[in-house]
């Protein structure tokens, strides 16, 4: 029994409450896209699996209500598809329904209010095709991130302009196909963008218009292997020397702390240790927390940065702003924990604004363009020519601590990573470029060897 064939047998049982039978065949779909599987296969369920898709599904957001019901749907489709009882997974279910008892306040053997789901989807752009809100609003109750909303959306609304219609589901795997294959031949994106492509158009058919989708024959991009850029310490100092205020203390901290950018940028006050001098990153990539430096060098800098945020915070409360973004629903958890200072981020945004999905009016971070444009105007200040981004202080970060001596394993430990292969990538130390190594054609010339020694004197001679 496939996936498809899965749906049809939760929609025709009778054993089945109209919630389930509407979300089950949701979060199976949503199952099948974590493990890059299609509909037409068994989909394996362990407790591994699980547990990564419910932690996952934790990361992005989803209250423990919501990871209970797609625990369910997996143990459904354990017993109707796999026509097994193991693994068993009702510790797990028992676990959240706890969770979801305290987050909600009922029994969770009721479905979610419409005023719950409504809350969820948030605002749409009434003027978008209805397939788009639709999908946005569905993306918004699977809890995809923003920015993952924002790139599956402008993928699907370019898909549309391709085949020239906003009525998707007459259109096939050849469809997709010929699409991507212009994508790699005619628009050369890179492999990664190809594939974000993809992966919008496959939630669209096979979570919002439940369409089977067979093998798509497109022209792949190849990946290619490239070599990521870093700064050696002389242009690390250039750097410094070009930036002021909140864009130097944010170098310094991408650089001395080996923070990602956006990492950086959702630094809330309550994470900055003083006296312990380290920094807790909290939900990290791969939804993992650590704990790292906290270079001296920004010690001073960062506490004027603090106290800067803390009067914009004083401002906002009694302006009667004082909500903050908080994630794995603390807001209802802890409602007060708004107006804490330690919530509050380090880099605020100089403006409030409404956040596009609930509405609500509350000052963000800064955005992803401020550092960036920073760094960028002061690489060509500096008069240096590589083609930098902030993810390149991290880069450098790791490459000069094995410089100094720093072992791999407290390398990976401070970046976050989980695999070292993954850590050595990171790391460019290079193999004698400052002497010890010599090109043959240098060494061919102190040795007192010629290249074309008849020439150059008849050159010279005239």
């Amino acid at each position: 029994m496939t996936v498809l064939q899965f749906e049809k047998e939760v929609l025709l049982s009778a054993q089945f409450g109209e919630n389930d039978k509407t979300w089950f065949p949701r979060w199976v779909r949503r199952y099948s896209l974590t493990l890059r599987k299609g509909l037409d296969g068994e989909l394996a369920v362990n407790r591994g699996s699980v547990i990564r898709f419910s932690k996952a599904l934790l990361a992005s957001g989803a209250p423990a209500w919501q990871r209970w019901q797609a625990v369910r749907a997996l143990e459904c489709y354990r017993d109707l598809v796999l026509k097994r009882s193991e693994p068993d997974l009702s510790d797990i279910v028992a676990t959240l329904a706890r969770l979801g008892k305290r987050e909600r306040n009922i029994e969770l053997d009721a479905p979610p209010t419409a005023e719950e789901l409504a809350r969820l989807r948030g605002n749409v752009n009434r003027s978008e095709p209805l397939l788009i809100q639709t999908m946005r609003g569905e993306m918004r109750v699977l809890h995809y991130a923003m920015a993952t909303e924002r790139a599956y959306v402008r993928w699907v609304k370019r898909f549309m302009t391709h085949v020239g219609s906003e009525k998707l589901e007459q259109f096939n795997e050849l469809d997709i196909a010929t699409f991507l294959t212009a994508l790699a031949t005619r628009d050369q994106v890179s492999a990664s963008t190809q594939t974000q492509a993809q992966s919008g158009i496959l939630f669209l058919y096979q979570c919002i218009l439940g369409k089977r989708l067979g093998f798509i024959d497109a022209v792949r991009v190849k990946r290619p292997e490239t070599l990521p850029v870093w700064f050696s310490r002389e242009e690390i100092g250039k750097l410094l020397d070009q930036l002021t205020g909140m864009h130097r203390l944010m170098f310094l901290l991408m650089y001395g702390s080996g923070l990602r950018h956006k990492e950086c940028r959702r630094l809330r006050i309550k994470d900055i240790c003083f006296d312990a001098k380290h920094i807790v990153v909290r939900d990290g990539k791969g939804e993992k927390d650590r704990v790292t430096f906290l270079p001296e060098q920004a010690i001073a800098e960062l506490k004027r940065q603090i106290e800067t945020a803390e009067r914009m915070h004083h401002r906002d409360v009694a302006d009667g702003f004082e909500q903050v973004y908080l994630p794995y629903a603390l807001g209802r958890k802890y409602p007060n924990a708004c107006k804490e200072l330690g919530w509050k981020w380090v880099f605020p945004s100089r403006q409030r604004s409404r956040d596009k999905r609930s509405g609500q009016v509350w000052r963000h971070h800064i955005s992803e363009e401020q550092f960036a444009n920073a760094l960028k105007a002061a690489q060509k200040a500096a008069g240096i020519t590589k083609n930098g981004v902030p993810h390149s202080l991290r880069h450098s970060f790791a490459t000069h601590l094995v410089e100094d001596g720093t072992d791999l394993a407290t390398v990976q430990k401070l970046m976050g990573h989980k695999d070292i292969e993954t850590t050595m990538k990171y790391v460019h130390v290079d193999v004698g470029f400052d002497g010890r190594l010599q090109s043959p054609i240098d060494r061919l010339m102190q040795q007192g060897g010629c290249l074309g020694g008849g020439n150059a004197s008849r050159v010279a001679s005239l």
